[in-house]
């Protein structure tokens, strides 16, 4: 179980440094920098709730946590999507950074799932 923990943090970990470089490359413009910041914000709190939710106080701790995980790993792939929409970067990293929010995502949507069949 710890290890797919670490796993876990790890992915977030290497989540949020993919964001952080795919910012860099943004077009500087207001709208370039806003959904930079936007994206940043969201991409490096998943991560962050996740240890948190890792150290919970307890089975209702931990789900509410790994719903901000969640719901912060939502927000990124929408801030990703419009990214590709808007054409304010055209490159082949969005696809894959795209596909690790997506698995991302459902990884974390089961725990929540899990955890909540077992508070039962």
């Amino acid at each position: 179980m710890k290890n797919n923990r670490n796993q876990l943090s790890e992915r977030l970990l290497g989540f949020a440094s993919l964001v952080i470089k795919l910012v860099a490359k943004l077009n500087k413009t207001d709208a370039g920098r806003h959904i930079a910041n936007q994206l940043i914000e969201s991409a490096t709190s998943a991560g962050a709730n996740y240890e948190e939710a890792c150290g919970a106080e307890s089975r209702n701790d931990f789900i509410h946590k790994m719903q901000i995980v969640l719901k912060e790993l939502r927000e990124s792939q929408y801030w990703i999507r419009l990214i590709g929409k808007s054409d304010i970067y055209r490159g082949d990293d969005l696809n894959a950074l795209l596909n690790e929010a997506t698995e991302l995502i459902n990884i974390i949507a089961k725990s929540v799932i899990t955890a909540k069949n077992n508070r039962k």
